[in-house]
């Protein structure tokens, strides 16, 4: 069975390396990216299963990254997670808006995140797992 690939776009190199130890160590197969227009460039090469999105980054704001992906015929059927430090109900609505698929604030639990995101890949192999 192919490993579901995910995209982490997270500019804080911790994060992204916390991000991609726990998806890699559920079988996922990761890519890490810190910026919007490198993950908008991953995205054109080699489409991914699902994406983790921060909102912000140094170069495009996660929403512009989401509403990119999600305006385009050729992505708008990838899942986008956000995961973000922005809790207001505002932005909340705003990741609705730009077709964001899931809207998780930081700090997260782990075992939150790897629901969600089994949930959108619909992996009943991982779902029911050990926590994290």
């Amino acid at each position: 069975m192919e490993k579901n690939r995910i995209l982490v776009v997270e500019d804080e190199e911790s994060l992204l390396k916390l991000e991609s130890i726990l998806f890699t160590s559920k079988g996922y197969q990761v890519t890490g990216v810190r910026g919007g227009n490198d993950a908008l460039k991953a995205i054109a090469q080699d489409a991914p299963d699902l994406v983790v999105l921060d909102l912000m980054l140094p170069d495009m704001d996660g929403f512009e990254v989401c509403r990119s992906i999600k305006e385009n015929p050729a992505t708008r059927a990838i899942p986008v997670v956000m995961l973000t430090a922005k809790k207001s109900s505002r932005d909340l609505e705003h990741g609705r808006q730009v077709g964001a698929d899931a809207y998780i604030t930081k700090p997260f639990k782990s075992v939150k995140v790897l629901e969600v995101i089994e949930g959108l890949l619909g992996d009943s192999a991982a779902a029911g797992g050990d926590a994290v």
